[in-house]
């Protein structure tokens, strides 16, 4: 490991810091304008979604989505409460729980893309070729490694 970094190296990490901040920012206020409820609902919902069965145990979604991961139990208590998922007992742990997906949850997924779909074109769509997106995914891959998911 080395303790010397290149100012090209501090200013590709402001500059991801930056970018990656302001996008997010984009996506919460189309979500906002469009009167949708926030990303971190989208994400997490979009995690049950993925799996076969629609379910997860919290500490397994916190691996998973892209937001902060320390308010996973209160994100899922406010999905619950608006009947987007619902917990079932863990017969192998009583002191699990499972997170589901319900219809409502996926209905909400469904209506909330095409809005996240266009923030996102706005973000990448409309200034990155589709050769610079996948040098950008692959450079950021490269940090990533292992953890970088999608």
């Amino acid at each position: 490991m080395t303790d010397h970094l290149s100012d090209s190296h501090v200013r590709a990490w402001v500059r991801l810091t930056r970018v990656s901040q302001a996008c997010l920012d984009r996506v919460e206020a189309a979500f906002k304008a469009a009167r949708l409820p926030p990303l971190v609902w989208y994400d997490v919902l979009l995690e049950l979604r993925r799996v076969p069965d629609g379910r997860l145990r919290n500490n397994d979604i916190g691996g998973k989505i892209l937001l902060s991961k320390s308010n996973v139990t209160r994100v899922v208590d406010r999905l619950e409460a608006k009947g987007l998922v619902r917990r079932e007992e863990c017969q192998d742990d009583r002191r699990g729980a499972f997170v589901v997906i319900t219809e409502g949850g996926r209905a909400l997924l469904t209506e909330m893309w095409p809005v996240y779909r266009d923030s996102l074109a706005r973000s990448f769509g409309e200034r990155l070729s589709e050769c610079e997106a996948g040098q950008l995914a692959d450079l950021l891959g490269k940090l990533g490694g292992a953890a970088s998911g999608g």
